[in-house]
C-alpha cells in the first residue's frame, strides 16, 4: 500500500492539520455558528518574483463543492500579486474550518510549478520547453505536476498519466538506457526508427558513449529524417556547455545538417536559459517539478459582517482590480472599479465560481487555459 491519501480521505478532511480537529470540536461543542469571510493570499512570492500563475483552482473547488459555501476568487490561469485574494471564502467557519490543509496545498504547490513555467517560458520566447521532472516527486503527483507545467506555457509534458487531464499526447523518444541495452548507439538509432511510430519525431540523444559531436553526427548519418539531437551530458563531463552546444551546431551545419535541432536537458533553470542561447529546445526538470512553492495563507477578514482579521492582515472583503492593457492589480474596499496609470479603467478580476457548495462555472480545457497565460505573460515584465 502507497503511503497516499485517497481521494475519499481528502474530501472529508482526514488531511487536515490536527489543530483544526480541535477547533471544529470546540465550535461543535459549544453550537457555535458564525458566518465568516476568508481570502487566500499570498504575502510574499519565491525569489521576489513580481507576479504568479494560480494553478489547482479546480480541485480546489471539487474539494468545497457541496458544502453550504460561497465562493468568488480569480480564474485557473489568473495572474496574481503578492497580498492579493486569488480565493474568497464565505459560510459558516465550523462547516469547512478543517479543509484549510487540503485547500492550501491544492493551490500552493500547483501555482508554484504554474509561476515557474511561466517564467521560463518567457524567457525562452518561441523555443519549445517540455517537462521532464516527475520522476523528481511522488509518482501520485506526476498528473497535477505536468498540468501545472502545461498550464504555465510549457509546450510538453512526459507523464503518459497526464495526457487524460491535459488531452494532449506526452512526448519523449529515447532513453540512455536504450542504447545501454543494446550496446551501440548507432544500432539503438536505427532500430528506434525502424520500430517506433512515425509520428514521434525523430530526436536522437547523443551522449551516451561519446563525444557529443560524434553522437550527433552518428545520429545525423543514420536517420534520414531526423529532427534534433538531445544532448543531456552530465554536470561532471560538461565542461564549458554552450560551447559544446555551438560546436555541435557547426559540425552538423558544414556538413549539411542544418535543419536538425539541438534539444538540450539536464538540470536546467532560469539561469541555463542565458547561458544556452544557442540550443533550439529544452527539457526541465526538477526546477519545475520542485518549483517553490507558493506560500498562500487562509485567513478570516470578516466575522458576522464586521471586518475583523488577525494583526498583520487587511480585515474586510476586498476587491481585485485589474488592468485589461498592463495587467496592473489594485486590492481596493468597497469599490468596483478605479483607474490604471496607464490611463486604461480597472475591472474586477474576480469571479462568482461557487453558490451554496454549487459551482458556478466550467472546467476550461487545459490548452486554452495555457494560451491565456501566453497572452498574460507578455503583457508583464520579470
Amino acid at each position: 500500500m502507497f503511503y497516499t491519501a485517497s481521494e475519499e480521505d481528502i474530501k472529508s478532511g482526514k488531511t487536515t492539520d490536527f489543530y483544526f480537529i480541535n477547533t471544529k470540536k470546540i465550535l461543535e461543542e459549544k453550537n457555535i455558528n458564525k458566518n465568516v469571510v476568508v481570502e487566500i493570499t499570498a504575502s510574499g512570492l519565491p525569489n521576489n518574483y513580481r507576479w504568479g500563475i494560480l494553478s489547482g483552482l479546480y480541485e480546489a473547488l471539487l474539494l468545497l463543492e457541496g458544502y453550504n459555501i460561497d465562493v468568488i476568487g480569480l480564474e485557473e490561469g489568473s495572474l496574481f500579486y503578492q497580498q492579493e485574494p486569488v480565493l474568497t471564502i464565505e459560510g459558516n467557519y465550523r462547516e469547512f474550518c478543517d479543509l484549510e490543509t487540503a485547500l492550501l496545498g491544492f493551490l500552493c504547490q500547483s501555482s508554484g510549478i504554474s509561476t515557474k513555467s511561466a517564467r521560463l517560458k518567457k524567457m525562452a520566447g518561441e523555443k519549445p520547453i517540455l517537462s521532464f521532472g516527475v520522476r523528481r516527486m511522488h509518482p501520485t503527483i506526476a498528473p497535477m505536476i505536468d498540468r501545472a507545467a502545461y498550464l504555465g506555457g510549457l509546450d510538453g509534458f512526459s507523464c503518459i498519466g497526464a495526457e487524460k487531464i491535459i488531452g494532449k499526447k506526452a512526448s519523449g523518444t529515447m532513453p540512455h538506457s536504450l542504447a545501454l541495452i543494446i550496446g551501440d548507439s548507432r544500432e539503438a538509432f536505427i532500430l528506434f526508427d525502424q520500430i517506433i511510430d512515425k509520428s514521434i519525431p525523430r530526436i536522437m540523444l547523443a551522449d551516451t558513449f561519446c563525444d557529443e559531436k560524434r553522437e550527433a553526427l552518428i545520429a545525423a548519418e543514420s536517420i534520414k529524417n531526423l529532427a534534433g539531437v538531445r544532448l543531456d551530458t552530465p554536470g561532471s563531463r560538461r565542461g564549458n556547455m554552450s560551447k559544446i552546444i555551438q560546436e555541435v551546431r557547426w559540425e552538423l551545419d558544414i556538413r549539411g545538417y542544418k535543419d536538425v535541432k539541438i534539444f538540450l536537458s539536464g538540470g536546467l533553470d532560469e539561469e541555463s536559459f542565458k547561458l544556452f542561447k544557442d540550443a533550439d529546445a529544452f527539457g526541465v526538470g526538477t526546477s519545475v517539478s520542485n518549483a517553490k512553492t507558493i506560500d498562500f495563507a487562509l485567513d478570516i477578514v470578516e466575522v458576522e459582517g464586521k471586518p475583523f482579521t488577525k494583526r498583520g492582515k487587511l480585515s474586510g472583503k476586498k476587491t481585485v482590480l485589474r488592468c485589461p492593457k498592463c495587467m496592473a492589480g489594485k486590492i481596493v474596499y468597497g469599490k468596483t472599479s478605479d483607474k490604471c496609470a496607464c490611463g486604461e479603467k480597472m475591472k474586477p478580476a474576480q469571479i462568482n465560481l461557487m453558490k451554496k457548495g454549487k459551482i458556478l462555472i466550467d472546467f476550461e480545457d487545459a490548452s486554452d487555459i495555457r494560451s491565456n497565460v501566453l497572452d498574460l505573460i507578455k503583457k508583464v515584465e520579470f
